[in-house]
């Protein structure tokens, strides 16, 4: 069967394909700017995201009311548990900005694979995840020369204390792992998470409306079992969306402190 190709709807069970990461274009057909159900939903997710925000703060007070508490909850927990604790107090400060927006995008861009009626991940398609991966690796490397301009890449590539013939192994995977792996790996970490508990939640789903709908009787008791799994799976997928957001962001502070770090 081509995976790229939907089933025809004949009424039996139909397994999740990777056809739902590829939705009709909406808008703007045959041009760059071609908009689908995946784009509309990441549209939707950064204005949320926007608007919690600017209602949270355009009020400040001294003593906060609940919503801009939440809002600086969230916002204590980017700066303290990840900048801070990984970069100290003042490169924090310089790099919060970006950490903030790249772990609240992500989290709101995972979410919407649980909410009702959107159903698919903004990240579950490898443009967001790529992006921010791209922008955390400039970042990486825009700290570790701003921090040592001659050293950053020289220290990069040729650890100390290595014996000289032994950079010819050495070198090649420092260049590898440091400047390709990693945003290579930000990239797919996030997008297969993704993808991969959204055809969990469909496949539950699908199968308790074919158990329920289709064959009705005493396969409803199997409608019953593939619900609650799939209830249960989507409570597990809130938990997987918000420790993406967390491993995304945590690693490129780690990135930012391994570049920010003495010995560069």
């Amino acid at each position: 069967m081509n995976l790229l190709v939907p089933a025809a709807d004949d009424g039996g069970f139909h397994a999740p394909s990777i056809w739902e990461f590829f939705p009709d274009v909406l808008l703007f057909a045959g041009t760059p700017f071609e908009i689908n159900r995946i784009i509309l939903i990441r549209f939707l997710a950064v204005a949320a995201v926007v608007v919690l925000f600017w209602l949270g703060t355009r009020r400040m007070k001294v003593v906060p009311g609940r919503f801009q508490s939440v809002i600086e909850m969230g916002l204590d927990f980017v700066r303290v548990s990840i900048a801070e604790d990984l970069l100290g107090k003042k490169d924090a400060k310089r790099f919060l900005p970006i950490l903030a927006t790249m772990f609240f995008m992500v989290l709101a861009m995972n979410l919407t694979g649980v909410i009702p009626f959107l159903n698919i991940a903004g990240t579950s398609v490898i443009g967001v995840p790529l992006v921010l991966a791209i922008v955390s690796w400039i970042t990486f490397v825009y700290a570790g020369i701003k921090k040592s301009p001659s050293k950053f890449v020289k220290n990069s590539l040729f650890p100390a204390g290595v014996p000289w013939p032994v950079y010819f192994v050495v070198t090649p995977i420092e260049f590898i792992s440091t400047f390709i792996i990693r945003p290579v790996t930000l990239t797919l970490r996030l997008m297969m998470n993704m993808v991969v508990g959204h055809l969990l939640l469909v496949l539950f789903f699908a199968a308790t409306q074919f158990f329920v709908v289709s064959l009705s009787g005493w396969f409803t008791a199997l409608g019953v079992f593939t619900f609650a799994f799939g209830f249960a799976f989507t409570l597990f997928e809130v938990l997987v969306a918000l420790l993406q957001a967390y491993i995304f962001t945590i690693l490129t502070a780690v990135y930012i402190q391994l570049a920010v770090a003495e010995e560069h």
